[in-house]
């Protein structure tokens, strides 16, 4: 008859664990020392690369025209939000997203490979995307 495996815990699985935890104090440290109180800055990229950086402090509203693979976008910029106020693009997702106002969100046109993004500033005060049940 075979003996059942023994289940004690061993030295490599007091290793794993280590890891793990170290692992775990290293990611919530990045993430907790990340972007607090920094000003918005609006990245706009086209086709993976960065064409313009913005810095939204103090900034009057503005506009930029975006050109790429035949359509045009009209992104506008305040100091507390982006939005594309028009797009010749077919699907018009970018113009529906609406205003961006918080560090992380992003507008992308996929007909245009245009992305316009937001870095930096606070986080945000509701801790709360979704409720379930």
């Amino acid at each position: 008859m075979r003996r059942p495996p023994e289940l004690r815990p061993g030295l490599w699985d007091g290793a794993v664990v280590l890891v793990v935890v170290l692992l775990a104090a290293a990611c919530a440290l990045a993430l907790w020392g990340r972007g607090g109180g920094s000003a918005l800055t609006a990245v706009i990229s086209v086709d993976g690369t960065e064409t313009e950086r913005i810095a939204l402090a103090g900034l009057p509203e503005t506009e930029r025209v975006v050109e790429s693979r035949g359509y045009t976008l009209h992104v506008h910029l305040t100091e507390t939000a982006v939005w594309v106020e028009s797009s010749d693009c077919p699907t018009q997702d970018c113009v529906r997203t609406g205003h961006i106002s918080r560090g992380g969100q992003s507008i992308v046109c996929l007909p245009a490979r245009v992305i316009v993004s937001l870095e930096g500033g606070e986080p945000a005060e509701s801790g709360v995307d979704a409720v379930i049940g």
